[in-house]
């Protein structure tokens, strides 16, 4: 590969099943082997989008394009779901079989990327790379870690940049239906090619604006006698309140009422809207600068150079933070109750919403020489370094020891100009502005990433066999990953009215060789044109887990021109990351679904109703928000996972239509010592359908209630080796490149079954079926996932259609037979037209979600009373898109 200019070679169609005219093409390397190949085709599914059919999507992001492919599944960072990325705020992933972002190995020309964030995170941000200079990205979906190292457990993507000649701009534009979430885009690629080499330089700037959740869901939603009714968030703006007396009050919540007023609380008359300060879009904006190069120092010896250059801003809108639990005396000024009383929650409207930050600068450079021996063995040696530094926070966040001092009647007063004014936290509107200025502060903290690589790696033909040349790829890597994170110090104190952090600080170390072979065995004899057999160890030695050897053989038949048949069998494995290992441990107030909310109303010999009972949650309870603070971060005890996969399929070329590809492939996952988070809303539905609550998440180590109110008081979701998971599926592929009157059409169609996904969270134990499921704050897995698209072109205009579809599934926490129990179908269509205006000037026009399909309700929603993982909050949306190419 040349990596100065992305590399050479192949544009493959969508699932990358090169005809028989590859195998007079130069060979290359291709994702999936470090042996210079003809094509792609025989080391295992595979799917490759070239820069013609990225086009024809018009996405304007690489996650949106990567996130409509049928082999992903459950939980990565968006737009949409920005709220419950795993990678930190505003950053975003693709998830392969849904296994998770980590088990996703992203390259981009061949080498790793340093993980994006503002600070120890665990994957790469792919909003770093702009997809104005990506020439095709691979996915191949299969285990590759004997090949590429720790991490490649469900899949790669590498993304490949293009080489390029002249000067060219384009410039975007986009809107909603609905007149919102606005999108500009504005991009510049310049470049030369001689002789000696190439050079090219691009600048790329995006920039998305808000969408309000409240604009595409009005309000929270949940059953209640068999209907949908909106309901709220039990901290309250007046401020709820447990008396002395066991009654529970919630004080004024009218702007200049009494602020004495005080009332029996009232779920309905009381709870907070917070759909309207929250967004279902986030807004973004990135700058990013790339060159690629390659100078040719001889005939055989050339040096490749790579930088990047990102910088990304971005916000999220979140609800007024709440103070919780406080103690008021009944002889306190404030407290017109005559009671001792608890605060149990006061929302902070007077001051507003709160407003997240990021601004997150990252820096990649690669500097290598790559040649031939005079045998005609390729070499190359390269450097690596990859750095990410950012600053993030919120605005309007309570300090808690200063809200204590207002209350302390020795130390506040009510003088004007008081050092510590004092405050009254009982009714909305009573806080003056003298109290605000002295309690609210902006939360600032900072962090990175770094990565150094080092690699070294010879290819060649050994020596002739009867069916062909020996091939070989023989290498060494040397690998450093870095992560640290300063939070803001109250935050670390536990000062801060937010989640507590602690600081991150590590590293790991890595030194790997690695053999791959290619052996043809059999040629030219009948039902056998070429049997090759592939073969890659690899033993990595980690300065925290010491050493591990991973393996992968694969089989490659082509039975007749027509039909070739593939095998795959490998192991993989993954080091648990920076963060899950020195994160320390922090708090979240994550949507969660409390199975005994209102468990009195269910039959009472049900599983959930004798339970709830037999562990003490009084009757008539009733969950009193849709969140729970939940204890996450990371654990010093996780170990590494491992993991072995196979495939098997078949292509199938027929020569009555040519152009027409078709295959099939059986996938099977199986990961040991499997590193997950099971969310709190999962824990809590499985204990609760235990017979007598035998399952082990109902230790107290996994959650605990209030004694007398009953509310969940301690939910974990650290991150733990858990016994296994288990994924198993068929991806059905079919291409069909013709003529139709004159034209160029393409047809594609892409299919993904999941047959299985469990986890098995310790030996013994029944699994979690993930499969068919969906919500919870896991993701979606719906058994069946697909896209489809047909292009038509002519001399001046071409025309695309392209189509997502996203099976039915079952909520993981829903009973049957409730409202939101099951989705149906999802199917989501988008159409784009380019004209071309001269020889240098093009413009194009589309619609993403042309028939306006809207999220559909599922009982245990993340936002948007949906799951933001799976499905598209935006709406109809329309763009357009000039073209210009000066020279």
């Amino acid at each position: 590969m040349l990596a100065g200019s992305g590399g050479t070679g192949l544009a493959f169609a969508q699932e990358a099943e090169a005809d028989t005219s590859a195998l007079s093409m130069e060979a290359v390397r291709v994702t999936g082997s470090r042996i210079q190949r003809q094509d792609i085709t025989g080391l295992g599914p595979a799917t490759v989008m070239d820069r013609s059919q990225i086009e024809m999507t018009g996405v304007v992001a690489i996650e949106q394009l990567l996130e409509r492919l049928p082999a992903t599944a459950g939980f990565a960072g968006n737009q949409t779901n920005a709220y419950w990325t795993s990678n930190g705020y505003g950053t975003t992933q693709v998830n392969l079989r849904g296994l998770g972002v980590n088990r996703t190995l992203v390259l981009l020309n061949g080498r790793r990327v340093v993980s994006g964030g503002t600070g120890a995170n665990s994957s790469v941000d792919l909003s770093v790379i702009p997809v104005s200079v990506i020439e095709r990205i691979e996915v191949l979906k299969d285990g590759a870690s004997a090949i590429y190292g720790a991490d490649a457990v469900a899949g790669v993507v590498n993304i490949i940049t293009r080489e390029f000649e002249g000067f060219n701009t384009s410039a975007r534009y986009g809107i909603t239906g609905e007149g919102d979430g606005a999108e500009y885009n504005a991009d510049a690629i310049w470049g030369i090619v001689s002789d000696r080499g190439s050079l090219n330089a691009s600048i790329s700037y995006q920039k998305t604006e808000a969408v309000n959740m409240a604009d595409r869901a009005a309000c929270s939603l949940r059953e209640a006698s068999g209907s949908l009714e909106c309901y709220g968030s039990s901290a309250t703006i007046g401020g709820r309140a447990l008396l002395a007396d066991g009654s529970r009050v919630n004080f004024n919540q009218v702007p200049g009422g009494d602020g004495d007023f005080y009332e029996p609380y009232s779920a309905g008359a009381h709870n907070f809207a917070s759909f309207p300060y929250l967004n279902a879009v986030n807004p973004i904006e990135r700058v990013s600068f790339t060159s690629f190069g390659r100078l040719n120092l001889t005939d055989e010896i050339g040096l490749f150079t790579e930088f990047l250059y990102t910088n990304r801003q971005s916000e999220q809108l979140a609800s007024p933070g709440s103070l919780t639990n406080i103690a008021i005396a009944a002889d306190h000024p404030t407290n017109p109750t005559g009671q001792n009383l608890i605060l149990e929650s006061r929302r902070l409207l007077e001051q507003g919403p709160r407003y997240f930050f990021q601004d997150v600068n990252t820096w990649r450079f690669v500097a290598g020489l790559d040649g031939t021996l005079p045998n005609g063995w390729a070499w190359e040696v390269a450097a690596n370094y990859g750095r990410n530094t950012g600053v993030d926070g919120s605005t309007n966040i309570a300090n808690r020891q200063r809200v204590a001092e207002t209350l302390d009647t020795s130390r506040c007063s009510n003088t004007p100009g008081a050092a510590i004014p004092c405050g009254d936290y009982l009714g909305y509107g009573d806080l003056t502005p003298e109290v605000l200025d002295y309690i609210f502060f902006t939360m600032r903290g900072t962090g990175g990433n770094e990565q150094t690589s080092l690699t070294a790696d010879i290819t060649g033909d050994l020596f002739e066999l009867p069916a062909g040349a020996l091939a070989f790829a023989l290498g060494g890597v040397y690998r450093k990953e870095k992560g640290w994170r300063d939070p803001d110090p109250l935050t670390v104190l536990g000062i801060a009215n937010t989640n507590q952090q602690e600081p991150i600080s590590g590293e790991i170390a890595a030194s790997e060789v690695y053999l791959e072979v290619s052996a043809p065995l059999l040629a030219d004899l009948p039902l056998v044109e070429k049997l090759t057999l592939d073969a890659a160890i690899r033993y990595s030695d980690y300065d925290v887990f010491g050493g591990d050897t991973n393996y992968k053989l694969g089989l490659d038949w082509q039975v007749t021109p027509a039909v070739r048949a593939r095998a795959t069998f490998g192991t993989a494995f993954r080091v648990p990351s920076v963060p899950q290992l020195f994160g320390g441990v922090g708090e979240g107030n994550l949507t969660t679904t409390d199975p005994c909310s209102g468990y009195s109303s269910l039959p009472g010999g049900s599983v959930i109703a004798v339970n709830c009972a037999a562990s003490g949650v009084p009757a008539g309870y009733v969950q009193l928000g849709n969140t729970i603070l939940t204890q996450t971060g990371a654990n010093p005890n996780l170990k590494p996972e491992s993991a072995e996969s196979h495939t098997i399929g078949v292509v199938w070329q027929p020569a009555f239509a040519n152009g027409l590809t078709l295959t099939a492939d059986y996938f099977n996952i199986e990961i040991e010592d499997a590193i997950r988070s099971i969310p709190g809303s999962t824990k809590l539905s499985v204990c609760y359908n235990s017979q007598n609550l035998s399952h082990p998440f109902c230790n107290a180590s996994h959650f605990t209630r209030n004694p007398v109110t009953g509310e969940v008081n301690y939910l974990s979701a650290q991150p733990v080796n858990t016994g296994s998971e288990t994924v198993s599926g068929v991806d059905l592929a079919a291409i069909y490149g013709f003529d139709l009157r004159g034209l160029d059409a393409s047809l594609n169609a892409n299919i993904t079954y999941l047959d299985t996904y469990e986890v098995t969270p310790f030996p013994g134990a029944a699994p979690l079926v993930f499969d068919g499921y969906i919500g919870g704050g896991n993701g979606g897995f719906p058994e069946w996932r697909g896209s489809g698209s047909f292009s038509l072109s002519g001399d001046k205009w071409s025309t695309a259609y392209t189509m997502q579809w996203i099976g039915e599934a079952t909520d993981f926490n829903a009973a049957p037979g409730a409202i939101g129990h099951s989705t149906p179908n999802v199917f989501y269509h988008n159409v784009q037209g380019t004209y071309r205006l001269t020889e240098k000037a093009s413009l194009s026009l589309g619609v993403d979600n042309l028939f306006d399909e809207s999220a559909p309700f599922i009982a245990s929603w993340t936002d948007a009373n949906t799951d933001t993982m799976t499905y598209d909050l935006m709406g109809r949306r329309f763009y357009m898109r000039l073209n210009y190419r000066w020279f």
